[in-house]
């Protein structure tokens, strides 16, 4: 522990003034990250309101607006794997700033289109499916990059400092962009969201990458693929958990980007009281953020497990309909919920996975998460029309349930532990590998680095 502050992964190498204001382990690039993510969250969780009503204005049905969420989605796990050999490949921040660029030049032709007035069904299509490349790339470069940002010691708070500012964000930009679709029209909110993203890109561009050792030279892309999974494949609490995520991020997907603006429009009274139901949801992650920067709960993945179980209630309340105040009750609990599992899943990873591997596992545990999405929003219009929409919720709520039940049957899940850092001989304090108690995993460390809370609620707005 004899290491300066300022020798820890991602910070400056100049000293610290003694009145600098922002915690000492919160160095350059978790600061700009940080930054970053607050300019991109606020706009893309305006824009995922404003994609379904641009659709419905013009005329579209429920299921148009599942196509067009499943436009986005699709190339998102068509590109995931690759974008994460990549991350690994050449520095992380260039690809974050490639797609950073590609989403913003997408959603500015987005909103010329919503502007223009009667956007076709295709086109709009087209541009979330450039949206979706981008993202694609995007998230294993960031979450790589995030979780070599901050030493193992100092992990918990900071995961759970960032994860509170970018949901703070969420909540302004929900509600901001459910206002400003009522009195302007989703066009402009889209325009933000462009603009949101060249800033965020910008800011990016200034990431230091210096603390990140040279990749030795490996066998090619398939390669690196090949490795990817054998860590990913070895430890089955990780793909255990991920396939929950699977089912979890399909369902809770629909009802968010198909039935619940449907359930808005008809019952709640259009698109602004829907925004404020998202932003309580924001509103409950930053609850959860708040508990978790002074809660370190030792049996991390059971915690964050039990905390999985909330996020039916959305779906249950959007099928009662609950009114306005009690829908964003229920979104405020499970938002706390899942931000305790969010914040566990991240210092799990943070401790497990080798820094030179963050990104190919976390392109695995993305593509594993989102990998029924887009058929999950393609098929929920079809779905409703044949059991209705109330029937259709009710499913959605009881398969995050019964998948959620399910992975408590893992042994690991139960008995994975919180390790203390360690002290290493060159440098700051490490993770160590997690204690799985009775049951634990013969093959050592490893987990994937990706956060199964945003996967639920912003998994199309990232980036």
């Amino acid at each position: 522990m004899s290491s300066p502050p300022t020798n820890s992964p991602g910070t400056s190498r100049s000293s610290s003034s003694p009145r600098r204001r922002r915690p000492e382990w919160a160095g350059r690039n978790y600061t700009l990250l940080t930054g970053a993510a607050v300019v991109t969250n606020l706009g893309s969780h305006g824009a995922l309101i404003a994609a379904a009503f641009a659709v419905l204005d013009a005329g579209g049905s429920g299921g148009d607006v599942g196509l067009v969420a499943a436009a986005r989605t699709l190339p998102l796990v068509l590109f995931l794997l690759i974008g994460g050999a990549i991350a690994d490949r050449i520095p992380r921040h260039r690809v974050m700033v490639a797609a950073n660029a590609l989403n913003c030049v997408s959603q500015a032709a987005f909103a010329v289109l919503v502007l223009a007035g009667d956007p076709q069904l295709w086109q709009m299509m087209l541009l979330t499916a450039l949206c979706g490349t981008g993202t694609a790339f995007f998230n294993p470069a960031a979450e790589g990059m995030l979780l070599s940002s901050v030493s193992g010691e100092h992990a918990n708070r900071a995961f759970a400092l960032f994860r509170m500012a970018m949901n703070g964000a969420g909540i302004g930009g929900a509600a901001l962009g459910g206002a400003m679709i009522a009195t302007m029209g989703p066009g402009w909110v889209l325009a933000v969201d462009a603009a949101a993203f060249a800033v965020a890109g910008a800011l990016r561009a200034f990431l230091d990458v210096g603390h990140v050792s040279d990749r030795a030279p490996g066998g090619g892309l398939l390669a690196d693929l090949r490795e990817g999974w054998v860590e990913f494949r070895s430890r089955p609490w990780l793909w255990s958990i991920v396939l929950q995520f699977s089912v979890v991020v399909a369902v809770v997907g629909a009802a968010e980007a198909v039935y619940g603006p449907l359930v808005a429009r008809d019952r709640l009274g259009g698109p602004a009281p829907w925004g404020l139901a998202l932003a309580l949801f924001g509103l409950g992650t930053i609850g959860g953020a708040v508990l978790m920067m002074a809660w370190k709960p030792r049996r991390l993945l059971l915690v964050g497990t039990l905390c999985v179980f909330p996020l039916a209630l959305p779906s249950a309340g959007l099928a009662v309909p609950l009114p306005v105040w009690g829908l964003c009750a229920v979104m405020f609990v499970s938002g706390a919920a899942i931000e305790v599992f969010g914040v566990s899943w991240m210092t799990t990873m943070h401790q497990e996975i080798p820094e030179e591997k963050f990104s190919r596992v976390s392109a695995y545990d993305w593509f594993g998460s989102v990998s029924m999405l887009p058929l999950a929003t393609a098929v929920a219009g079809p779905v409703e029309s044949a059991i209705g929409r109330t029937p259709a919720l009710w499913s959605c709520a009881a398969l995050v349930v019964t998948v959620t039940a399910a992975v408590l049957l893992v042994p690991d899940v139960r008995h994975m532990t919180r390790k203390p850092p360690r002290t290493t001989k060159s440098g700051p304090a490490q993770s160590s590998p997690a204690e799985c108690g009775p049951a634990q995993s013969s093959t050592g460390t490893g987990t994937g680095t990706g956060t199964g809370t945003d996967r639920t609620a912003t998994t199309l707005s990232r980036g």
